[in-house]
């Protein structure tokens, strides 16, 4: 895993936060090895659209990991190591 410090997981704690899709992806995370934005949308009531901008938003924080970067529609995604401590602080404390 990536080295990172407490305060750099505090900012990526509170950047998870402040957007509720992106706390809605980690809850369905929590609950499915391997996700796709139309599963998610449709088992969270949101778009996928929504979703599928979430996803972007954590893959570019190195928080999840495209498992078919080569697709351009259904692509699956798994949580990082980094993605998963995160889960880990979030879990208890925001669902």
């Amino acid at each position: 895993m990536e080295n990172i410090d407490e305060s750099s997981m505090q900012d990526l704690l509170k950047w998870l936060i402040s957007v509720d899709r992106r706390l809605i992806l980690m809850e369905a995370m929590k609950k499915h090895t391997v996700v796709k934005a139309s599963d998610i949308a449709h088992e969270t009531g949101r778009s996928t659209q929504n979703i599928s901008h979430a996803l972007k938003e954590l893959e570019d924080k190195q928080l999840v990991e495209c498992l078919t970067p080569g697709k351009n529609t259904w692509k699956k995604y798994i949580l990082t190591d980094l993605g998963k401590e995160l889960l880990k602080e979030l879990d208890g404390k925001f669902f």
